[in-house]
């Protein structure tokens, strides 16, 4: 990666001798991590892409020494501002990462307008004086709760999309043994627009799980993931016999917990401008002894 300068709303990188000869545009996609969507975009900027002051085009070719800059594009947030407090758990000039409560989606959707991360996001922006657009560099579904990684800008985004591993905390239904991974496929189960199923001819999937600690028939395990599916530590702890406790799409009881008793607990992340690295860690929920308070409730006229 070259080395990457950052003065307001412009990035500057500088050609070193390994990258002597080739084109803009081969030298920003393959060795900046500058995304197509931005490169078209800066194109359309004046003075997007310049070197030494004079814009240049995405075919011109570079030397060693060059210092090429970008301009970024003016960023908007279209998403309706709600004052709804969230943990900001991490926050500079280029990432800002929300430890998520359970119940709030990430995204509008047509049945949540006003009650999303993004909702809260654009809130917290604007009463900063700031414009950003919401971009969530990781995705959780609605009842998932922790940490939720966004970019303050479109390069930071795509970088960030390639140099981010994340860590899931669950609890799973029965008792389970130091570690192990699954490997099994996923796809869309026949019928359903959501739910997935494992199967030989769905979408590679590989989680690493480790488990933390058992007891009262329950689980408690970190998730590594190979690969990024949809709902993929709840399809694979379902289809080998242990369930997220709450989750009944996939098998689980909902008798202590109205929701899938997942989390997101770590983030592993390589910093888009100091190249840093950075581990961010919420450990979150306590569903054990949350487990064991309920059970001890059960025939207990206040359960």
């Amino acid at each position: 990666m070259p080395d990457i300068f950052e003065d307001g709303d412009e990035l500057e990188f500088k050609v070193e001798e390994q990258y002597d000869g080739m084109s803009v545009n081969h030298f920003l996609r393959r060795h900046c991590g500058v995304s197509a969507r931005l490169l078209a975009k800066l194109k359309r900027t004046e003075n997007g892409i310049t070197r030494s002051g004079a814009a240049i085009r995405s075919i011109d070719i570079l030397h060693s020494g060059d210092i090429v800059c970008l301009t970024m594009p003016d960023d908007t947030n279209e998403i309706i501002p709600v004052n709804i407090p969230v943990e900001i758990v991490f926050e500079d000039e280029w990432i800002i990462v929300f430890n998520k409560p359970p119940y709030m989606p990430v995204h509008p959707v047509h049945t949540h307008q006003y009650d999303t991360l993004a909702n809260a996001a654009a809130y917290y922006s604007r009463s900063k004086g700031e414009t950003y657009a919401f971009r969530a560099v990781n995705r959780l579904d609605r009842d998932t709760s922790g940490l939720v990684l966004c970019a303050k800008n479109s390069y930071a985004a795509t970088f960030l999309s390639r140099n981010t591993n994340k860590v899931y905390t669950a609890l799973c239904e029965g008792i389970l043994c130091g570690s192990g991974t699954i490997n099994k496929a996923i796809r869309l189960k026949e019928g359903h627009t959501m739910q997935r199923e494992t199967a030989d001819d769905g979408v590679n999937a590989i989680t690493h799980y480790q488990v933390l600690r058992s007891e009262q028939n329950h689980t408690l395990a970190e998730f590594r993931l190979e690969t990024g599916r949809t709902h993929q530590i709840r399809v694979h702890m379902s289809s080998i016999g242990h369930p997220l406790a709450g989750d009944d799409m996939y098998g689980g009881s909902t008798r202590y917990f109205d929701r899938q008793c997942l989390h997101c607990s770590e983030l592993a992340l390589i910093h888009p401008y100091t190249k840093e690295k950075l581990c961010i860690v919420n450990k979150g929920e306590d569903w054990l002894a949350e487990l064991k308070n309920k059970i001890g409730k059960i025939g207990s006229e206040n359960f």
